[in-house]
């Protein structure tokens, strides 16, 4: 079956820094996702796999744009310690709000003394990316995936 609007697609991926070619993620388990327009993936990874079928095979260099997006200076806070939950360290997340009061997930990347700097870009915002892929499997999405716009099961969206 060829990789089409409405297909499951299952695929092995690595994703590398493309500057530094720095493995980010092995992908031990494979992604799924809903074929077509759904934005369950990149649109240049779904222009990429559009009518190519299981065993097909293709290294993507992503922009950031194309991927996780430009950094975006406005979203890094600096909060006093005390304003902050114990236990929280370098690398933890925690939710708060950005500038148009939406909810937003905070990084934090640095304790410095009283101070704790957040990031609430995505930790690959900025980053050109290289994608490895191979298509294991693609079948034809049911009714209800179709409907909630994403995979059921394996591996899918579980409810």
């Amino acid at each position: 079956m060829k990789i089409q609007k409405d297909a499951v697609v299952t695929l092995r991926y690595k994703v590398s820094d493309a500057t530094t070619q720095k493995l980010i993620d092995e992908g031990r388990d494979p992604m799924v996702y809903l074929h077509g327009g759904y934005e369950n993936t990149f649109p240049k990874i779904e222009a990429a796999l559009d009518g190519k079928e299981a065993g097909f095979q293709a290294t993507l260099n992503l922009a950031p744009e194309d991927a996780f997006g430009a950094r975006d200076e406005s979203l890094m806070r600096t909060i006093d310690k005390s304003d902050f939950p114990p236990g929280v360290k370098v690398g933890g997340q925690l939710e708060g709000r950005n500038d148009q009061g939406e909810p937003q997930i905070y990084h934090v990347v640095k304790i410095k003394g009283p101070q704790v700097i957040l990031d609430g870009n995505h930790p690959l915002a900025g980053k050109a990316l290289k994608f490895s892929l191979t298509v294991t499997g693609v079948r034809t999405a049911t009714e209800e995936e179709i409907a909630h716009r994403h995979v059921h099961g394996e591996h899918g969206h579980h409810h």
